[in-house]
């Protein structure tokens, strides 16, 4: 989502440990003959909060936002925007090796590693890039960079951000109105890997570039979802691999306009990243995921009303960004529904969502 939207994170079940190093083979783990069982609608239980912030002197913290999640080394990683009471916004990371331990896990802020520093920074998306043997931190510094290292279980060995783009793109210019381009969402093919991003204004746009030539050369950047209200198609986009490829997911957060204006998930499908995309869950009355299709664990009370920006629990860690539609779980960010005040002081927190109805 934005950069200014703290993590609450829905998540779904377990992924089991990845070997060293990880490779293409770690992404297909979903069940033969299951690889495009979605329903046509959803419902979802939900965890308390998983995550909440750790301030100290350096990091007057208010919210753990964005969270993206992947195993490794048997032990989960999740890298997460963090937003301060002067209304900063850098990169944080944690590990646990289950969910039970996440609260007290301890937590590293990015601005100590020298390659980032305290620039603003932001909405993270961490995956493997197989041809390189390499790992990507995609994220916003303002346009969209790219950090790599070889061990994502290590903060501070993050290289210094590069961009992907020299300059926006001429249709991101004329068409974001007064929102801004964010909320950068890599994912590759056989061929192709593909950029997918947000306006804030209503758009979803595409880049590509060939495999071969990644993080390099992208180009054609088009809008491939347009809507008249910009908070019905509103940030934080998400893409995945539906099992063994028969197809794709895209998520895209927005706003409950016609109800109580509470954040909400839309969904759609496509055969190919580079294809059209058709609606799958995409209404108030019909949503991905909302208030009205999710109920709380036992004796878990109802502590959000806001299902945002998250990342899907993979089936594996590669650029594929393989999901199990037979396992959907996703890690989304939360808040209290009496929180109010300035943008920047909500208390966002991630917190796992688990899928109630899969057709599986």
């Amino acid at each position: 989502m934005r950069t200014f939207v703290s993590g609450l994170v829905f998540m779904l079940v377990a992924v089991g440990a990845l070997a060293v190093p990880p490779g293409p083979a770690a992404a297909g783990t979903s069940r033969p003959g299951h690889e495009g069982s979605l329903p046509g609608s959803f419902t979802w239980s939900s965890s308390g909060p998983l995550i909440s912030p750790k301030p100290d002197a350096a990091h007057p913290i208010l919210s753990v936002k964005d969270p993206t999640v992947f195993r490794y080394r048997d032990r989960w990683h999740v890298y997460f925007t963090t937003a301060d009471t002067a209304g900063r916004w850098s990169l944080g990371h944690t590990s646990f090796t289950e969910w039970s331990e996440a609260a007290s896990a301890p937590q590293t802020f990015l601005d100590a590693n020298p390659n980032i520093g305290d620039r603003y920074a932001a909405a993270p998306q961490v995956f493997y890039f197989a041809p390189q043997r390499t790992w990507y931190m995609v994220y916003q510094t303002g346009p969209p960079s790219y950090s790599t290292t070889k061990d994502p279980s290590d903060p501070l060995s993050w290289s210094a951000p590069r961009d992907f783009f020299g300059s926006e793109p001429p249709i991101v210019t004329e068409n974001k109105g007064d929102g801004a381009w964010l909320d950068f969402w890599t994912i590759c093919d056989r061929t192709d890997c593909y950029l997918f991003f947000s306006d804030g204004n209503g758009h979803q746009y595409r880049s590509r570039t060939s495999l071969a030539a990644f993080p390099n050369g992208f180009r054609d950047t088009a809008i491939v979802l347009s809507e008249p209200n910009r908070f019905d198609l509103f940030e934080a986009g998400n893409v995945y691999r539906l099992g063994d490829g028969s197809g794709y997911l895209m998520l895209v957060e927005a706003l409950a306009t016609g109800s109580d204006w509470r954040r909400w998930f839309r969904a759609w499908r496509a055969d190919s990243l580079g294809g059209a995309w058709t609606p799958l869950a995409d209404t108030e009355a019909n949503p991905f995921a909302r208030s009205s299709n999710v109920t709380f664990e036992a004796g878990q009370p109802a502590w959000t009303r806001d299902f945002s920006h998250g990342e899907m629990i993979r089936a594996g860690v590669d650029q594929t960004l393989t999901i199990d539609p037979c396992r959907l779980r996703f890690l989304y960010q939360g808040m209290d529904p009496a929180a109010s005040g300035e943008y920047y002081r909500l208390p966002w927190r991630p917190a796992l969502l688990t899928q109630t109805n899969s057709t599986c």
